[in-house]
Formats: C-alpha cells, structure tokens, sequence
C-alpha cells in the first residue's frame, strides 16, 4: 500500500469539521488529525503530531499528482487524485453534529474510469495508546472499541484485520459510480442501525447552505465565503468557537514554540463576532454573544482568557506521547488557564455593542455588558499578561482596548435603554476618558503609542485603538502609530507583532497575518483604500489549495506556521473584505 507516515507542510492539508470537531486530511488520503468526540478529547488519529492512527483511502496507483477544492460555502472536501484515471473522494463530517458521536463521510469517486483504491482504518484513541479491540463483522459493518471510544464502519465488508494498520481493504470503483464509507466514532452507544450515507450527505449539504451566506456583496466573495464555513466548522454548539482545530504546530521551528489552541478564546470569540457584525446581523454572531455572555456573567472579573466549548476551564498543559509535529514537541492543555488578560472585557463590550447596533442584543447581553464595565471599573489599572500572552505588564493595547469598549457600548446604550441608558453612557464614557487620561505614560517621545510605560518599542496590536474607535483616526498619535508600524515591522507585504530584540524580524517569529489585516483596517479607517486593499490582497496570499490560514507566515520560506487553521485570521478575512466592501460602496 502508498500509505506513508511521511508528514506534510501544513498548506497541504484539507480541514474537514461539523463544529464539535475536526479532522486533518492529508494529499495521500489520510485522515491523519481528529479529537474524538469533541475538540479537546484525546486524538483517535494523531498521525499528524507522529503518533499511530489514521484513515486512508489511498489511489493504489502510486503515480498520480493531488489535488483538492471545497464545495461552495461548505467544509466539504474533494481530495482529487489524477494519474492514468481521475479519482475523487468527497469528505465530509456529518452535519447537524452530534457531540457524543462522529459520522465521518466519505464517497470514492471514479470520475473517468475504473478507480482501485487502499483504505485502512487505524483507530487508536487516547493520542494513539488503545488499539482497536473487539472486532466484528456484521451484516457489512465492522464494530468494535478503541479505549473508551466505540466505533462502527459501514461500506468496508471486506476488511481484514492487519497488524500493523488496523482493519484494510481495496475497493475497486465502475467508472462514473461512487462507493460509500461511513465511520461512527462514539463514547456512548451507537444507534442500532448505520447511517444511510445519501442521507446524511443531503443533510450536510443542507446544513452549510442554511449556515453560511453567499458573500456576493463583498470582494473577494469566494474567500470571503470560505471564511465563513471555517469559522463555523469551527463553531461548537454552545456558540463556542475553537482558536484552532490542532495543538502542538510549531510557530517557529528552530524554537520549538508550540501550544494547544483546541480551546475557545473569549478575544478570538469577539473577533469573529465582530466580523460576523460586519457583514450584518447573522446567527454566528448570536451564537458568539451567548457565549460571551455567559462566560461574562458566570465569572465576572474572573473571566477566564479561554474556556473549552463546554465553558469549563482550560486544563493545563501537559505533554503527550507522540514525538510531535518535526520542529514541536506534542502537547495538551495551555497555561492560559492562570493568566488575567484585560483586554478581552474590553473586546467583549465591543462584541456586545456591535450586536445591539444591530437590534441583536437582548436582557442578558445587556446584563453582561454592564458586568464588562464593573469588572474594568474594578481591574483596568492591574498588571495584565495582554493580547500576546506575556509577562504582565501595564499594557497599553489592554486598557485602549477597554477605552474603545466602553466607548462601544456607551453609544449602544442610550437608545434601547432610555433615560437609564443615557446615565449609563455617561458613566462608561467618563470611564473611558479616565482611562485614556491615564495613558500619557504609554506615548512615546515620537508621538506614537508604545507597548508599555516601560517598553518603548511600537505593536502592531496599536493599530486597533484607532480601528475601534478608542481614539478617532487623525488624531497624531494614531497617524505616527501606523507610520511606525509601517516602517518598522513589515516585510514584503506582511507584517510583524513586534521587535523581539536586535535580531531581523523574520528571525525571532513568523509575520503575523492577523496583523496584516489590522493594517489593511487601519488603512480603511483612514479613507486610502488602494494600500488597504494591498495589504489585504497580499496576506489573503498566505495558504494553501485548501485556503486555511495559520498563525504565522514565514515570508523568507514561505511556509504556514503555526496551528491549522487559525481562527482568529479568516475572522480578520472576513471583517477586512466587508469593510473594504462597505467603504468602496460608500466611495463617490
């Protein structure tokens, strides 16, 4: 069989998700990355980070050259494979998601003559410690349990079990007919009977057609969309969307910098919410705001950096057996569970506003927000470890971005909620100004903002001040701001977080590509469209055939860094296209 363990770069591979989980599918065929049954539950395929277990259906011709496209508006894939035949395999989780149970679809296509294709299924939960056990073969199906998953493969018959791969078989395909795989992965019982696959498969269809809007108002539509149907395939049912469908993809290899990001951001969470508000009112954005306020109201000033989509605590970081992804080690859990991060009040009461703009926002959103504002009441002048994870520190993007919250909310406030609503506003707008007065320390002798009272250098992160409303446009600070970041932290297009030390910038990490979309929104806000279409245009470049984003871009090898796919840079994406749509339109 061609089935290899060789690991890919990370533009290779294809997403395939349903919101309670995703799973990686490599160019062979392999599904190589899939939690099951939920986002941060043990890997049942962790061939990715170099541990056993995977699901291949392979061409079993070992001359061909891949290919793949998603279905519009979906995260339904077709790997594509081209040699003396064209064979195709449409991938897909079953959709609505059950959060018990995975329903993996998959249909071999043989497009213009007879297919032969290998598959092997190697079910090894708990990141690859338990081996398939109680194997049985009835009426066509294939049963049994990996650890304390159970399992069932329909349209495998004539599997044998394999040693070394687990349950394998070939399949041969007529010309211009299909062949169905269905697998269940459950931690509960299954139901007494197997799916039947066109159903499932119509219903999925039907789901990401009711989810994701056509986007062809907005330029650059396709991508647009696309953003769209990552975002919600990355988004659980609670309203809880994911940082990343991965852990442990190094963001810089030599350094071996890597976490687990299966975990839903409250600021990533905001994000997206306001993308989604962007575009206009849309059930992604209600199911971001439940989230948020939920969250907001359960903890208060305790609000937590990230939950799980469960909204319980991260757990904290842990290693893993498998030897990890080259250049990482594997890893579960992230120590942002301890940290306090001011600026996601902050962002949350820009989510909140943005929704109320929009006549989405109800009793409870509201209650939520008024919460947002007592905790900055009470925590804006603390230490806090900021948008980049660090030491704490008085962070000057923490507090402008609590500044342009509550600015938000304030402008939100006095039309729903009457004379009450007016006294608010006037209360959360003297914040503001309370806060912003106390942040002569944090300009620097050039006029710009700097990262802190005691760190001079500038932050692509003071970009948003600006972009959100925290200080207007023109006002200088802003202007020398951009210039800085500008001359100071790009690259060929793209651009930087900040300077780590004496080093070029593209030696301490990758260019951030969320950044890149913060330029091309500062340049919008600040009416010249033609560079922010530029910035827009170059980092939207930054992907591969499956146009998923990561974290980081390495502009000198042009490489995906990082975990796969980020949400947080197709939110960008997808918020940059509606600006820039809204400020062409609004052009004389």
């Amino acid at each position: 069989m061609t089935i290899t363990d060789q690991p890919r770069v990370l533009r290779e591979y294809a997403l395939i998700a349903d919101g309670e989980r995703g799973g990686l599918i490599a160019p062979d065929g392999s599904i190589v990355w899939l939690c099951a049954p939920r986002w941060d539950s043990p890997a049942a395929f962790a061939a990715l980070l170099g541990g056993p277990g995977r699901y291949a259906v392979t061409p079993a011709d070992p001359w061909y050259v891949w290919g793949g496209y998603y279905e519009p508006g979906t995260l339904i894939w077709h790997s594509r494979w081209t040699g003396e035949v064209r064979t195709e395999c449409r991938e897909a989780l079953a959709m609505p998601a059950d959060p018990h149970r995975v329903v993996l679809l998959r249909r071999i296509e043989a497009v213009d003559g007879p297919a032969r294709v290998h598959v092997a299924l190697d079910l090894r939960s708990g990141f690859g410690r338990s081996r398939m056990s109680e194997l049985s073969r009835s009426k066509g199906c294939w049963t049994g349990r990996s650890g304390p998953l159970r399992f069932r493969w329909s349209g495998a018959a004539r599997a044998k079990p394999d040693d070394r791969r687990g349950l394998t078989t070939s399949l041969q395909v007529a010309e211009g007919a299909w062949h169905d795989l269905v697998l269940e992965i459950s931690d509960r019982d299954l139901p007494d009977s197997p799916p039947d696959p066109e159903a499932e498969w119509q219903a999925t269809q039907q789901q990401w057609s009711s989810a994701v809007p056509s986007c062809d108002d907005l330029i650059a539509a396709r991508d647009a969309r696309h953003a769209y149907a990552v975002l919600r395939g990355l988004t659980a049912g609670t309203g809880a969307m994911v940082a990343a469908a991965t852990t442990s993809l190094p963001e810089r290899l030599e350094a071996r910098l890597n976490y687990d990001y299966r975990y839903a951001w409250i600021r990533d969470q905001c994000y997206a919410g306001l993308a989604f508000a962007a575009h206009g009112g849309h059930p992604m954005l209600d199911a971001s705001v439940r989230f948020v306020a939920e969250r907001i109201l359960s903890d208060g000033p305790g609000l937590r950096p990230a939950y799980t989509v469960t909204g319980r605590p991260v757990p904290p970081e842990r290693s893993l057996r498998p030897r990890g992804y080259p250049g990482a080690a594997a890893r579960a859990g992230n120590h942002v569970f301890a940290q306090f991060q001011l600026d996601v009040f902050g962002e949350a009461l820009q989510l909140l506003a943005a929704a109320a703009r929009l006549d989405r926002l109800d009793a409870t959103g509201w209650r939520a927000a008024e919460t947002a504002v007592a905790a900055i009441e009470q925590r804006w002048s603390e230490p806090d470890a900021g948008i980049w994870e660090l030491n704490d520190e008085q962070w000057t993007h923490s507090r402008l971005a609590c500044v342009a919250g509550l600015r938000a909310a304030a402008a939100a406030a006095q039309g729903p909620l009457g004379g009450n609503g007016r006294r608010q506003a006037a209360k959360w707008s003297a914040l503001a100004d309370t806060i912003l007065a106390g942040l002569g320390d944090c300009v620097h002798p050039s006029g710009r903002w700097q990262r802190s009272p005691t760190d001079k250098r500038p932050d692509a992160a003071l970009l948003l001040p600006a972009v959100r409303g925290a200080v207007a446009v023109d006002d200088p600070r802003s202007q020398a701001t951009l210039s800085a970041v500008r001359d100071e932290l790009t690259d060929d297009g793209y651009v930087y977080r900040f300077q780590h030390d004496s080093r070029p910038l593209h030696r301490t990490e990758g260019a951030f590509l969320l950044c890149g979309y913060w330029m091309a929104l500062a340049c919008c806000a600040g009416g010249d469209l033609p560079e922010a279409r530029d910035w827009f245009e170059r980092n939207r470049s930054a992907c591969g055939p499956a146009a998923l984003y990561t974290e980081e871009y390495d502009v000198h090898q042009r490489q995906l860094r990082g975990n796969l796919p980020q949400a947080f840079v197709h939110a960008a994406l997808l918020e940059t296209a509606a600006r820039l749509s809204a400020a062409r339109e609004a052009t004389p």
